[in-house]
């Protein structure tokens, strides 16, 4: 996940907290200059792909949001990450026979599938796309590794506050509000990734609620206080 609303100093702020700059959009038009793009519309519940499936393409997300998940040897769905517009999918399968996750739309998507290995070829003419693809690929080691000293060394709470940051700055990113949000996936999908249980949340979040650094309508978000936010897990503050 990626944030960005770090101090001017990157090296003060706590190494557990996620922070890479946004990619630059591929040029889909440009794209379709050397391979098949096809546009695909997910609804919100489907899968996108299957974990065990032929891997065959890559997905960039036009717009809409998704989580990608894995199964535990016990057979239970472990959220790894949630991707929206401009994000890649599929990466993490590059070099497998088959995708190493699942993608499930959290509500109506429309998906640019770029074959595979078609777009190997095409990154020989684009040199921007070649760019693109090692920054995903780096997106993602860098993403899981940020995520993991977060889970690792983080309270529950912290983690909630880090989570609602992350989805924030990655809005504003997009063009929209950082303070007033509607997250897309549920209490389940956020205990999930952060590992922590469905109840934690609800009380992590029932508690910045209560501090008045954030209000929740069901999945309606308001950051009323961001600054406090960010002090709440370590970080000097920067939002102006």
């Amino acid at each position: 996940m990626d944030i960005s609303i770090v101090p001017a100093n990157a090296e003060s702020a706590p190494a557990s907290y996620p922070r890479t700059q946004a990619p630059p959009e591929l040029d889909v038009e440009q794209l379709r200059r050397y391979m098949l793009v096809t546009q695909r519309r997910v609804r919100a519940g489907q899968y996108l792909y299957r974990n065990g499936q032929p891997f065959h393409a890559l997905y960039l997300v036009h717009a809409g949001f998704l989580k990608t998940c894995e199964l535990t040897p016990d057979g239970r769905e472990q959220v790894t990450a949630f991707r929206m517009r401009g994000d890649l999918l599929g990466v993490e399968s590059i070099g497998l026979a088959t995708y190493g996750c699942g993608a499930v739309a959290l509500d109506d998507s429309v998906i640019w599938e770029l074959p595979y290995p078609p777009v190997l070829e095409a990154c020989q003419r684009m040199p921007e796309l070649q760019s693109r693809l090692t920054e995903a690929l780096a997106e993602e080691i860098r993403r899981d590794r940020a995520w993991m000293m977060t889970i690792g060394t983080l309270s529950a709470e912290h983690r909630v506050a880090a989570f609602l940051l992350d989805i924030a700055d990655r809005m504003a990113r997009l063009g929209f509000s950082a303070r007033h949000f509607i997250l897309r996936m549920g209490r389940m999908d956020i205990a999930s990734f952060l590992s922590l249980k469905h109840e934690t949340v609800s009380r992590a979040l029932s508690h910045l609620e209560a501090l008045g650094y954030i209000s929740v309508q069901r999945r309606e978000v308001k950051l009323l206080d961001p600054c406090k936010l960010q002090t709440r897990i370590g970080l000097p503050c920067t939002v102006q």
